[in-house]
């Protein structure tokens, strides 16, 4: 986040006396609820993270990993588009706490994956992140703005601040959650694997602790403010509300332009999980070597998360930070390109490497398109996090379903032009709100 370099960045209270004594507490409660919801956060996708990356490596029969996860992600998109209604319905705190189900649900449906067991977990899993993660961000964005609004702060730097803090620790979860891969999992005779139930036993637990810990969240009405939110309206508003959380956000312009970018951010982590990991990864250094892969992944994806969250403070600095991601991105995909498997160290350096590369890129790409989003769509937060799970969401689809059928170059130059296409937007759209800002009143 931007650095404090301003004396109005510095969180002091706005009044003294007594009202200095409330305002303190206000202060203490909006970052002790950025801090439990990354804390919890942190503690459930360690276990479905790390879970997901194994997917496509351990239920490797007529690809069940890999077609359970598409379905997924399909059910995902789907439900993406309701998901703002069921959240102004249900409440931010609410729908996370509820949408954490369907994670526990499909880590446990792994203990004895069947189709009979992986589709509909994968299918209410889809519905559950749709809900948890457009939650999330109305949550984040409105705690952001609780804090500028009572101490007077930059609206832009809060919200970088606290989704920097919040995608740091989202991203250590590959870090922690595949060193505890690492640690568990042993590669066996003939390409089998031990430890998979001890394992999934652990991520039970782990996400069990998050769940609860999501229960003492402060209960906010999503406009930035605490208190009970009045759920109630008719049918005929909730359709009204659904069309309008819809449609009302693609005829803004500026979500026009960011959609490439959205899709790009969804390839290039499904590219990781499904791609990377299979391709790259476990060829190199065998399936329990993915865990020590991806915990690097998620290590520099932590550090570059918190870093260009502190970074933010406006248009300008998101503009250079994500073109920053994307270049590095870029690099490695060219260097795949022209990759092949090699013995010795650097058979083992190379993906290592290359996951600190895309880490770094993804934890850039998500913490500036969150405060992106928060910055530009204040009147519609929930529809414009709809907007940002549906098209991540469809385009880590594609790349499951496509999977079994397309070489890894053929993936590559998909995920070549995505960045493009994504990288051009993003300099239409950096434009079009410069002369905004630059033309007279």
């Amino acid at each position: 986040m931007a650095s404090v370099d301003n004396k109005g960045d510095e969180e002091e209270p706005f009044v003294v006396g007594a009202a200095s004594v409330d305002n303190s507490e206000t202060l203490r409660n909006h970052t002790k609820d950025v801090h439990i919801l990354s804390s919890a956060f942190l503690l459930i996708f360690l276990a479905y993270g790390a879970a997901q990356n194994l997917e496509t490596t351990l239920n490797t029969k007529d690809d069940m990993g890999t077609i359970s996860l598409g379905i997924l992600y399909v059910s995902f998109t789907f439900f993406s588009l309701i998901a703002s209604m069921v959240v102004r319905f249900m409440g931010s705190k609410n729908a996370v706490l509820l949408g954490t189900s369907g994670y526990w649900l499909f880590i446990a449906s792994n203990l004895k994956p069947t189709w009979y067991t992986m589709v509909p977990a994968s299918l209410y899993l889809g519905f559950a992140a749709s809900i948890i993660w457009v939650g999330q961000g109305t949550y984040l964005t409105s705690t952001a703005r609780s804090q500028a609004r009572d101490y007077h702060l930059h609206e832009g730097t809060v919200i970088g601040k606290f989704n920097g803090e919040f995608w740091g620790m989202f991203a250590s979860h590959q870090f922690v959650g595949n060193l505890i891969s690492l640690a568990i999992l042993r590669n066996g005779a003939g390409g089998t694997t031990s430890g998979t139930t001890l394992l999934l036993t652990v991520f039970l637990c782990s996400m069990t602790l998050g769940t609860i810990l999501m229960c003492f969240l402060s209960k906010r009405d999503d406009r930035g403010e605490e208190g009970p939110k009045d759920s109630s309206f008719g049918l005929c508003s909730s359709l009204i509300s659904l069309l309008k959380s819809v449609i009302t956000p693609l005829l803004d312009v500026r979500m026009l332009l960011i959609i490439p970018l959205i899709a790009y951010s969804g390839l290039q982590q499904a590219f990781v999980w499904a791609e990377f990991t299979k391709e790259i990864v476990s060829p190199a250094l065998g399936v329990s070597g993915v865990g020590g892969s991806m915990a690097v992944y998620g290590a520099f994806d932590a550090i570059c998360s918190i870093t260009a969250g502190r970074l933010t403070s406006g248009m300008s600095s998101i503009t250079w930070i994500v073109s920053a991601g994307l270049s590095l991105q870029a690099v490695v995909f060219l260097w795949i390109l022209k990759y092949s498997s090699t013995g010795g160290v650097l058979g083992i350096l190379y993906p290592l490497l290359m996951a600190a590369m895309l880490g770094i890129g993804d934890g850039v790409i998500n913490t500036q398109l969150s405060a992106l989003i928060g910055i530009l769509f204040k009147h519609d937060t929930e529809g414009a996090f709809a907007q940002l799970k549906v098209w991540q969401s469809a385009s880590i689809a594609v790349v499951f379903f496509l999977n079994p059928y397309i070489s890894l170059q053929a993936m590559v130059a998909i995920m070549l032009a995505a960045l493009v296409l994504a990288a051009g937007g993003f300099l239409v759209l950096t434009i079009q709100i410069e002369k905004a800002f630059s033309s007279p009143s």
